[in-house]
């Protein structure tokens, strides 16, 4: 098995590398790995396949919850939630009907492949709109967060359709149309409730408390929580998936700094993953049955995709102020589909159902003929249909290393503010530029740089107005973010620097009180 494992890895890194320097996806150089090593691979990792599918789905939800802006949601009002639930529908029953012509399936089966044909690739789709926000395609509107977040949205609701049609195909029973709809709602409810809750608490462990050290050891934790809520909501009535991916949101409304850290983390924890998932799947693939639904199967994503997911697209955006080139970007940003077929595709065959070796081929024909699309047409076609707006850095991962600056004087903050930032440059493996506004006795400097002796740092003094000043070094070291102390004798609340600096930055600010000289803190 272990040898099984590397090889898994080490072919799927470097194949998935290849494709991606011909300008393809990934996953299809993984995928293709997989079926060249058909009869090759350990029974016990196959096996396991389940479990990695299951941990997949939560990693990726968690990306999207992480990659959420709640103003650009807001501001876009209904379309978001149309987006969550009109296209996939369409597709899904369009594929029902579709399937019981093309393939002999009954209405519930038919279903039960819509779940999967119809459901959109997170692997895909949350790269690609993370990348387009960190160019500034599109943000002015909020499209791709509307895009990541109706795709999130249509998966989980999907999903658990799928969910419940497998209970009542598996335990023979005929299906209650209203019965569906109802615990979808339920399991969504709790589902959002349970993973916002967990959010604040998290905020609470890992920055209030500080109880851990690293980023790794926050990231371990959030994962396993995480992975702990999905796995107990196959037992208990609410949605595993819609708890982490609310997690993720809770998560970057509460608290960015936390949030940005968390997201770098959970995309090399994705790296891993995602070879095991689509390496596994193409060594599961059955090829022979590949081979003969390939043209019909071909027949229905087209005519699901243009028509069903067509039509939704249309219906999602009526009334909205996307022009006709921004709907035009749904073809291209959310037509891919990877992740979700990936990891369900080959449950039906698993449980021994009708048609479930049809399904498990055409999931996987889906994602050949789909992925490298959807990879390819949405960084072609964003500069061509979407207006390039402002950055936000708050809504973004940060790339390379991260950079605080802590402005100090000479009073007691000052202690709190440097412990804080060294406390954040610890956990980022980031660097800390120390700021001083004036002059500086070089005693001072030295105990400054003290309590910061183990992390890369530079001691910066400058003349000028205090807030400018601030501003100004802030800009030219390109910092992520600014700490700052407040004096508890000021009549303001903040004090006035704070405030000033607070009030005119387009950095974060972070404001550490005067007890953060024992156990850094924010306010």
């Amino acid at each position: 098995m272990l040898l099984s494992l590397v090889g898994v890895l080490l072919g799927g890194l470097v194949a998935g590398q290849g494709v991606k320097r011909l300008g393809g996806p990934p996953l299809l150089g993984m995928m293709l790995v997989g079926i060249a090593s058909q009869g090759w691979l350990s029974a016990d990792l196959i096996q396991g396949f389940a479990g990695i599918r299951t941990a997949a789905v939560m990693i990726i939800l968690l990306k999207a919850g992480l990659g959420l802006d709640r103003q650009k949601l807001q501001a876009q009002g209904s379309v978001t939630l149309r987006l969550g639930v009109l296209p996939a529908a369409c597709e899904a029953l369009l594929v029902m009907g579709l399937a019981m012509g093309l393939f002999q399936f009954s209405p519930a089966t038919g279903l039960l492949l819509g779940c999967v044909l119809g459901s959109e690739s997170p692997a895909v789709i949350v790269p690609g709109m993370l990348r387009l926000k960190s160019l500034g395609w599109g943000v002015a509107k909020g499209i791709p967060d509307a895009i990541m977040t109706g795709s999130a949205l249509s998966d989980v609701l999907l999903l658990l359709v799928f969910s419940v049609l497998l209970d009542f195909l598996a335990a023979g029973t005929g299906i209650s149309p209203w019965w569906i709809p109802i615990q979808v709602m339920i399991q969504v409810g709790l589902g959002v409730v349970l993973g916002y809750g967990l959010a604040v608490v998290l905020i609470l462990i890992l920055s209030r408390l500080a109880w851990t050290e690293t980023t790794v050891q926050e990231v371990i934790l959030l994962a396993a929580v995480a992975l702990a809520v999905v796995v107990l909501g196959e037992h208990l009535p609410y949605s595993g998936y819609v708890a982490v991916m609310a997690m993720g949101y809770g998560l970057v409304d509460r608290d960015p700094p936390l949030a940005r850290r968390l997201r770098q983390g959970v995309d090399s924890l994705w790296i891993v993953f995602e070879i095991l998932l689509f390496v596994l799947l193409g060594a599961t693939l059955p090829l022979q049955v590949l081979g003969e639904v390939a043209v019909p199967g071909t027949l229905l994503l087209l005519l699901s995709t243009v028509l069903g997911r067509g039509l939704g697209w249309a219906l999602s955006t009526w009334g909205s102020n996307w022009t006709l080139q921004e709907r035009l970007f749904l073809l291209a940003g959310n037509s891919a589909k990877a992740t979700v077929q990936a990891a369900i595709g080959g449950i039906p065959l698993s449980l021994g159902l009708a048609g479930g070796e049809q399904i498990l081929a055409l999931a996987g024909l889906a994602i050949l003929v789909t992925a490298p699309l959807g990879a390819w047409a949405i960084p072609t076609f964003a500069p061509r249909l979407l207006v390039r707006g402002e950055i936000d850095p708050t809504q973004v991962s940060v790339s390379g290393t991260p950079t605080f600056l802590a402005a100090v004087d000479t009073g007691k903050e000052s202690e709190g503010v440097l412990k804080k930032a060294a406390d954040l440059a610890r956990r980022s493996q980031g660097r800390l530029v120390i700021l001083h506004v004036g002059t500086a006795m070089p005693e001072q400097q030295s105990t400054w740089q003290a309590l910061v002796r183990d992390i890369p740092h530079e001691v910066v003094i400058r003349p000028g107005p205090v807030p400018e000043t601030i501003l100004r070094v802030a800009e030219d070291y390109q910092v992520s973010d600014i700490l700052m102390g407040k004096r508890e004798n000021h009549p303001s609340l903040l004090g006035s620097v704070s405030e000033s600096v607070l009030m005119s930055s387009a950095i974060p600010v972070i404001i550490v009180t005067n007890s953060s000289a024992s156990a850094p803190g924010l306010s």
